[in-house]
């Protein structure tokens, strides 16, 4: 391939490198797994004549797709080993980064963990119909299957998705509100005005992968969710400080200790008060919250 060649290969892959990464994260939940499977994608893509490729947006979805289904498949042996529960790696979704992330639910973090009980064929079907609005014919080439057998499988993950999925709020004024007061109360040691925002049933999921403390099992219910989160918010380094940022799509918390993030929150809303709460504190998972990066 000539220089030439080359400029127009990367021109072109430039194009569609924001929504291949997208559907990498998606699927993966992992922002370095998905940069590499891009990476993987231009590579195969650099490799071949752009000119003898009628659709380069088909062709390289279909590379991405089936290297991330394949990362998926040993992604999940090695989470079956992992230390506690596991979360996905939280993504800012600040303005020069939304293009890489499109905003829609199924990149909350809320959505990606229903989608870990998928399979990755079901995984990858879903977020290319439901994230995407690709047609069935598309995805079957895709993913190498017939038309019929995806449609089966895309209405499997539908509702399995469905039968599991909470309505949670979507008015970012109140989520903004509630994401402060929670804030204020942790930080104060206030187990009052945290309950106050929590709702009966709350639970509370933390992912320390055994590299940070945070409890092995969620905890379910007001005054236990209550008092976690008070103990949490008194291990925390000298002088911590909250920022609320855009995470995954909506009002999130981090947590730093200096430039260093030490911890992630985001907060979903039923009726007002807060219904889940997804607490990340494994270091490995954090990096891309740093400020800058």
């Amino acid at each position: 391939m000539t220089e030439a060649d080359l400029s127009e290969a990367g021109r072109v892959f430039g194009e569609h490198r924001g929504r291949l990464f997208a559907i990498a994260y998606r699927m993966l939940g992992r922002v370095g797994d998905a940069e590499d499977v891009v990476q993987d994608a231009w590579l195969r893509w650099s490799a071949v004549d752009p000119g003898e490729v009628a659709d380069p947006e088909a062709y390289l979805v279909r590379v991405v797709t089936r290297v991330a289904i394949d990362r998926l498949r040993s992604a999940q042996a090695r989470r079956e080993e992992y230390v506690g529960p596991w979360l996905p790696e939280p993504v800012l979704t600040t303005p020069d980064v939304s293009e890489k992330v499109a905003f829609d639910d199924t990149v909350s973090t809320a959505v990606l963990v229903l989608l870990e009980s998928l399979s990755p064929l079901e995984r990858a079907v879903f977020v290319l119909h439901e994230a995407f609005g690709y047609p069935y014919t598309e995805i079957a080439e895709m993913v190498g299957r017939s038309e019929a057998s995806v449609r089966q499988t895309a209405r499997r993950a539908r509702e399995h998705v469905e039968q599991r999925r909470v309505k949670y709020d979507t008015d970012r004024a109140r989520m903004v509100e509630v994401t402060q007061r929670f804030i204020a109360a942790a930080a104060g040691g206030d187990l009052a005005g945290l309950m106050a925002v929590l709702a009966p049933e709350v639970t509370l999921v933390s992912d320390g992968g055994g590299k940070a403390p945070a409890p092995r099992k969620a905890i379910v219910g007001l005054e236990l969710v209550a008092r976690a989160l008070v103990t949490f918010a008194g291990r925390m380094p000298p002088d911590p400080r909250s920022e609320i940022v855009d995470v995954n799509g909506g009002p999130g918390i981090v947590i730093y200790s200096g430039t260093t993030p030490v911890a992630a929150v985001t907060l979903h809303l039923v009726g007002g008060a807060v219904h889940t709460i997804h607490l990340i504190s494994n270091p490995d998972k954090l990096g891309g919250l740093v400020p800058g990066s």
